[in-house]
Formats: C-alpha cells, structure tokens, sequence
C-alpha cells in the first residue's frame, strides 16, 4: 500500500510517501511559513501521488482529542500564524483520504517502537533535543496521551550552582528546553553546538541538565528503553556523560537489569534520523487499518 507522511517541523516540513515496511519511496522538505503559503503545496505534493492514507507527526502543542471541536488542531504554539489551526481538516478535506495524527515526537516514538530500538518493547521513550526539546511516549504497546500529550521537554530541573544563564524558554526559567535545547546552548556559550564540540565544560553542564530530565522519566515512567536523538545528540560524547550522570541521580533507588546495561538502556536513535516520517507512515498505516 501507498502511504503518504508529513513530519510537521517547526522550521521546516518533511513530506514523503512510503509503504507499509516503512520503506520512503519518495521525500521533499519545504520551509514551514505561515499556513496560507505551505498547506497548499502540502496539498499539491501528496494531491495525485494514490496514496490510501496520510500520517501526520506535528509540533504542538496539538488537540489529540477524537471527542473534542478542536480535533486536529495544533493549538497554543508560540508559531502565531499556526496557532489555533486545523491542520487535519484542512488537509482532509483536499485529500478526501484518512488522516492519522499526533505529535511529531510520538511520530518518532512510534517509528522507533515499530522499526528501531524500541520494536519488541512494551514501552519506551524518544527525546529529540535540538530547536527544542520533546518527549514521545510509547506506553503499554501504544502512544501516550491523556488530558493532552506528553510536554515533558518543560520538566522544571535544578540549575547548576556554577550556571547563571536564564535560559531560552519564555514559559520557565529553569525548564529542561530552556536550558538543554540547542538555541539554549547557543545563547549560554555564544557559538552553535557544533563548533563546541572541543569544549568539555559545554556538554557535561549539558549532560547535568539531560540527565535530571532522564532521571524523572525513569522515576515516573519506567520506560524499557530510552532513545535520544536530534541535533544535538549527534555529539556522541554527551551518551556516556550522561548515562554516568542518570546513575548517580538515581543512587541506586532503582535496581533493574536495564539500569544495570545503561550503556544499552540509554541510546542514539537507531533509524538514520528516519524515525519521524517512518512513525508519520505508521500513523498513517494504523489509521487506515
């Protein structure tokens, strides 16, 4: 079967098409604008392709609430011109097609769950961290969502006695996007990520901050399995700082034989940064099923 999936990017949209095995037949990326401008070339791309469903990965916040007028929404996102937009229906109503839908970072959670690290799992958690930080959720063999969805990219942390930066998010001063995500990097030590690499002070007051955010979902989740990605995390050297750090934050409360493989528990994304618009596909295979 045909599928199309669009992982809904705050900076830019991932479009493609693929099959039931996750395979990507065919991809473009478009600059995220205001809706007047992308939804229709969104439109225009997936328009004669025959594909049988649609699975949107979106960034939020977004209404996932089949009973609720909003449905399909993306809602109080600080992006103006998208907030408070029918993204779904919008898109449903040209394509006359099923749409799957849910967060961009439970899209991930979902394609690892179904094609990577986490597949065989009852649960397990995916955290990008890169333009921002969040949190996908796959719990007892299905995604997470309750009054709303998972924004466990705002967990509050305990700042460092060393740090006095203020951190990038408008909503929190200490919350772990503000102070872990990459503009949040950016802004503390006044280059991007990518020319610190050298720069050992930079990632382990990084690895601090991950690490309590890590620490609490172990605590209140109790994931199988924990898969870090984006861009950030392809500093590869931040893996072991911060599994050391998730040990000595837990101080042996929990005794379990994943913490005890931590080098196995706490890993990079396994799908070539395909995790997105691989779940996007399983959303869609899922709603049309």
């Amino acid at each position: 079967m045909l599928l199309g999936a669009l992982e809904a990017g705050g900076t830019k949209m991932v479009l493609a098409i693929g099959n039931e095995n996750g395979e990507i037949l065919d991809r473009v990326s478009i600059p995220t604008e205001t809706p007047v401008i992308t939804v229709p070339k969104i439109i225009a791309y997936f328009k004669n392709k025959n594909i049988e469903a649609l699975g949107i990965g979106s960034f939020g916040p977004v209404d996932l609430d089949k009973e609720s007028k909003t449905f399909g929404y993306i809602t109080s996102t600080p992006k103006l011109a998208w907030a408070n937009y029918d993204i779904v229906g919008e898109i449903k109503k040209e394509l006359r097609i099923p749409v799957g839908f849910d967060t961009d970072v439970n899209a991930a959670a979902l394609g690892e769950a179904t094609w990577g690290s986490i597949k065989g799992l009852s649960s397990g958690i995916y955290i990008t961290v890169g333009t921002g930080i969040g949190v996908g959720v796959y719990m007892n063999g299905s995604l997470l969502h309750g009054m709303l969805h998972p924004e466990a990219g705002h967990v509050l942390l305990s700042k460092h006695s060393s740090d006095t930066f203020e951190g990038v998010c408008p909503y929190h001063p200490n919350c772990m996007e503000g102070l872990a995500s990459g503009p949040s990097i950016e802004k503390r030590w006044k280059e991007k990520a990518i020319a610190l690499a050298d720069r050992k002070e930079v990632w382990e007051l990084e690895a601090y901050y991950l690490a309590q955010g890590i620490a609490n979902y172990i605590l209140t989740l109790s994931p199988h399995k924990i898969v870090l990605g984006g861009g950030v995390m392809h500093q590869e050297q931040l893996f072991p700082l911060i599994r050391s750090q998730v040990v000595k934050l837990l101080n042996g409360y929990v005794k379990t034989a994943q913490i005890a493989d931590i080098d196995n528990y706490i890993v990079p994304a396994s799908l070539n940064d395909n995790q997105g618009i691989m779940g996007c596909i399983q959303l869609a295979k899922m709603e049309l099923l």
